[in-house]
């Protein structure tokens, strides 16, 4: 064989390895979809049969209820305009609570109950963690006792009370000493 039969060789060879890893990489990917619908979705048979994907809302309050296990829940989950029933077995998120946002991974099983496999409880956006927020205060605290003492130099120095706005010190065209 002559060289350049080797280089087509060797080229075909990994052009047909990148395809064939290629091809096991979205296979993979793909069996690791889960679609999210809402129960109005749900519903309206949007959601496909038999496939695992997640379905979210508020969980309605009242709906949770225990089993005699201790590991099974049912409740229901809402979006404001329908409401689909969910049965899941295992440990609950310590945030999950009824009127809380929960997503739930799953399948709708007999009887239009939805399955769950995963339960995922969401907290409000707005939630910021105590130390953070202690931290913003006293920085804020901070901020106003400086710029308050700023505007006590300003005050007691003429010059530069008539400071013209973005160049501190400086006097401003027109303006007298």
């Amino acid at each position: 064989m002559k060289a350049r039969q080797k280089r087509m060789i060797f080229i075909a060879v990994g052009i047909a390895g990148v395809g064939v890893a290629s091809w096991l990489a979205i296979r993979a990917m793909q069996s690791n979809i889960a679609y999210f619908y809402s129960p109005s979705q749900v519903l309206a048979n949007e959601a496909p049969p038999n496939i695992l994907y997640r379905l979210g809302g508020l969980v309605v309050k009242n709906s949770l209820a225990r089993q005699p296990d201790g590991l099974t829940v049912h409740f229901d989950v809402t979006d404001m305009a329908q409401t689909v029933k969910v049965s899941y077995t295992g440990i609950l998120p310590d945030l999950f609570g009824e009127g809380q946002g929960v997503v739930t991974k799953g399948r709708m099983g007999a009887g239009g109950v939805f399955v769950a496999e995963e339960v995922l409880a969401k907290h409000d956006e707005s939630y910021m963690p105590p130390e953070v927020q202690d931290s913003l205060k006293t920085t804020h605290a901070e901020g106003v006792v400086k710029m308050a003492s700023q505007d006590t130099n300003l005050a007691s120095n003429p010059a530069l009370g008539n400071a013209s706005p973005g160049q501190p010190g400086r006097v401003a065209a027109g303006d007298s000493q």
